[in-house]
């Protein structure tokens, strides 16, 4: 695994499920000013008057929803690669009754072909009772999917919403090629390139803080969340400058910190602009020459892309989000933390009837010199089934970290890092019997990467309905995760629920320290932080690589991005 470089976004793309949504639609009526009482009369359409102009939103199930909210100018044309720009006011009443358009992405197990650049589109939902001036607090979701795909519309805001009474704002952001290709002449232009999506993320907090009080929430009291690459947005938004003050707590689900440097994103800018007949050279014309390429093509062509990732030592990113945060360099704000038991068998059913051989050869091939020693600790039993190589592999990569950074001894790594400087609630998502992200007769799922979302999103799924097979256990930890993220939200602290206390990360406690074990039936209990290292063995992974490494292994595991695409 040594010097191998490595990007974790290639393996992470199969995280979240989209249908096509529709483009929001315009509708004009007479001016109003903003400030007014936003809340129509009746039942069934809903109008706000916002600072940048008037929404018509629709109320159901005492949730009042502003859809495809137009946040920033659509990044097209001569706007394709450049930091988003304000939405410009209207006059009128602008329709926000349908999500907006998905951003650029490939077809795959995760949703359709979507090819509209038009995409930048927020959703803005809360209690139907809500006022002007209500001072709610407000959740502002960051999907995940590798930052290659997904879509806001995957989580509808409604059992957040009427169990907590919160607001929820979910977000697109400009994804793949089109939102984080880095190249010579884009960064000799504008002193930076390949942060795009992440600027748009940045966009959207600010039109939070200038428009969400005219929905009843309150600027000063957002919390930002992501799950995967939307908790590596996070990460980047607790290093980046130009976050600061946009929120006020963060949560993190199953993500990490990955990043690389503004010359290495650079360097890879070939293997997207050669197949498409561009230069990837400094020369201004490589800009006008990418920019008139068919969406289409750029996709395809990224499609081998040694990327998408954030990028650091820029403007937007001055330092590596994992330093930052690592070393307290981050805005300091209460932040919910956490990783699922399982993430790595969400990432190896394809590899389900693997022989002993495949196994140790996977091993060798991705830890060198290391491999004697990693199968001394993952050994092949001796009495085994199609499904054993899958799950060993699994095991390897989530107690390793080697996806990215996420779970097992990584995520433990950072996650004792960030409690060092801020109020911080771990938690390890262990239910492990509930429904996968798509049907595998015989293939147990575990608790793996993306199972816990359909708990706290029903609307989640992989193309096949999740929350709706939930049993009444399910159903109660359902109810039991949003309450503690509800209160967390309205708080800075997850409390208790069901008469069972969160207790904050105390460091100091060493392996005694506690975390939350997230169980069905309403038996989430506390664990101790030995509890979790020995489930994942981290003082043989701890041993093996330095902390620091474990939280950013350099392997590369290329042989799998391919099949993760799909």
């Amino acid at each position: 695994m040594h010097g191998i470089r490595r990007l974790g976004a290639l393996l992470l793309s199969s995280l979240t499920v989209l249908a096509v949504a529709s483009p929001a639609a315009v509708a004009t009526g007479s001016a109003s000013s903003p400030f007014q009482l936003p809340t129509s009369q009746g039942t069934g359409r809903v109008v706000v008057r916002t600072p940048d102009g008037a929404l018509r939103g629709i109320r159901a199930h005492d949730v009042d929803s502003f859809l495809g909210v137009r946040y920033a100018q659509p990044p097209t044309g001569h706007l394709r690669w450049t930091p988003p720009r304000p939405v410009k006011p209207w006059q009128g009443v602008r329709s926000a009754e349908a999500y907006g358009n998905r951003c650029p992405a490939l077809p795959s197990s995760n949703g359709p072909l979507s090819l509209t650049e038009d995409c930048l589109f927020l959703n803005v939902q809360r209690p139907a009772t809500t006022r002007s001036g209500g001072r709610l607090p407000v959740y502002v979701w960051i999907h995940g999917g590798g930052l290659v795909n997904g879509s806001s519309n995957q989580h509808d805001g409604t059992k957040f919403v009427r169990e907590t009474g919160i607001i929820v704002v979910t977000i697109n952001y400009r994804l793949g090629v089109l939102g984080f290709l880095a190249h010579p002449a884009l960064t000799a232009a504008q002193g930076e390139s390949g942060n795009y999506g992440f600027m748009d993320q940045q966009q959207a907090l600010r039109w939070v803080r200038r428009n969400i009080a005219a929905f009843g929430g309150d600027p000063r009291r957002v919390t930002i969340g992501g799950e995967s690459a939307g908790g590596w947005s996070v990460c980047g938004h607790l290093a980046a400058p130009g976050s600061r003050g946009l929120f006020a707590g963060a949560v993190i689900e199953s993500g990490s910190c990955p990043s690389w440097p503004q010359a290495d994103a650079d360097s890879f800018a070939d293997q997207v602009a050669s197949p498409v007949g561009c230069p990837a050279t400094a020369d201004p014309a490589a800009i006008a020459c990418l920019r008139q390429v068919s969406v289409q093509a750029l996709l395809d062509a990224a499609n081998n892309w040694f990327g998408p990732a954030l990028v650091n030592t820029t403007p937007t990113l001055p330092q590596d989000p994992f330093v930052a945060v690592t070393s307290g360099a981050f805005t300091r704000v209460p932040v919910l933390i956490g990783a699922n038991r399982d993430e790595g068998r969400t990432f190896t059913d394809g590899d389900v009837g693997w022989t002993q051989q495949q196994y140790e050869q996977w091993v060798r091939d991705n830890f060198g010199p290391d491999a004697d020693a990693v199968l001394a600790h993952y050994p092949w039993p001796a009495t085994s089934d199609r499904w054993t190589g899958a799950y060993l592999e699994a095991a390897v990569l989530t107690d390793s970290g080697f996806l990215a950074g996420i779970g097992g001894c990584s995520g433990r790594f950072l996650t004792n890092a960030i409690a060092g400087y801020v109020p911080t609630f771990s938690y390890q998502f262990d239910h492990r019997t509930g429904p996968g992200v798509r049907p595998l007769p015989g293939y147990v799922w575990g608790a793996g990467h993306a199972a816990e979302l359909a708990y706290m999103w029903p609307s989640f799924d992989n193309g096949i309905p999740i929350a709706p097979t939930f049993n009444a256990a399910e159903r109660r930890l359902a109810h039991d995760m949003v309450a503690w993220w509800g209160k967390f939200i309205r708080t800075g602290a997850p409390g208790s629920v069901g008469g069972t206390a969160w207790p904050r990360l105390d460091t100091s406690l060493g392996p005694k320290a506690r975390l939350l074990s997230l169980r069905a039936g309403g038996r989430s209990t506390p664990i101790t932080d030995a509890r979790l290292s020995a489930q994942h063995q981290c003082d043989f992974w701890d041993a093996l690589f330095a902390p620091e490494q474990a939280a950013r292994p350099d392997a590369a595991l290329r042989s799998k991005a391919a099949s993760l695409r799909q």
